[in-house]
């Protein structure tokens, strides 16, 4: 892939928009039979940078035990950098490359673009995060594995209007329980 990083939210989702429970929980999700996904792997292959939320990082060390085994960080995210957007300090697993990093996402897009090189930058998460980066115009594609599960309430997958004017559909894909979704994002109308 040549050119510019394209800015991509890959993520799963409640069947009724949610990432996470009101606990911050994604039990839900991993009590759906799993064994038919869309290939992770394959699609972080594809990226240069990591970027996410202080949220979703602290849910990612803890569930993942990243501080009391800090080799794991290698085998989930091999050398790719992890810009974490944060307004506090945090903890880093040893020999992990987290950029933890603070004020507007506009301020950060030159060294993250840089960081990615010509692979593609994964928006991990949170949604409102995602939305920030939408904010930018640095959201190019938005891709959802929704799961056979409703939540009522939670973490929103993107809380943000973005109108059917700027997102198109470009594929479907069935993977057991799951439906995974790819919408290419539009740039944002300049005369609004």
């Amino acid at each position: 892939m040549a050119g510019a990083p394209r800015f991509v939210f890959y993520t799963a989702s409640s069947l009724d928009g949610f990432l996470a429970d009101e606990q911050s929980s994604l039990a839900w999700l991993f009590a759906v039979d799993d064994s038919a996904v869309p290939d992770i792997a394959a699609f972080s292959a594809t990226c240069g940078v990591l970027v996410e939320g202080a949220t979703t990082y602290e849910w990612v060390l803890e569930a993942e035990h990243l501080l009391a085994s800090p080799e794991r960080w290698q085998e989930l995210y091999g050398d790719l950098p992890t810009y974490v957007f944060t307004t506090r300090d945090l903890p880093v697993p040893t020999g992990a490359d987290v950029r933890l990093v603070r004020g507007p996402v506009i301020d950060h897009l030159p060294e993250i673009r840089a960081a990615a090189g010509d692979k593609d930058v994964w928006l991990v998460g949170g949604g409102d995060l995602v939305g920030q980066f939408d904010d930018a115009g640095a959201l190019d594609e938005v891709q959802v594995t929704f799961a056979p599960a409703t939540l009522g309430a939670g973490a929103p997958l993107l809380p943000r209007v973005i109108g059917p004017d700027r997102l198109a559909l470009r594929t479907v894909e069935q993977y057991g329980q799951f439906a995974h979704l790819t919408y290419d994002v539009g740039a944002r109308d300049a005369s609004r």
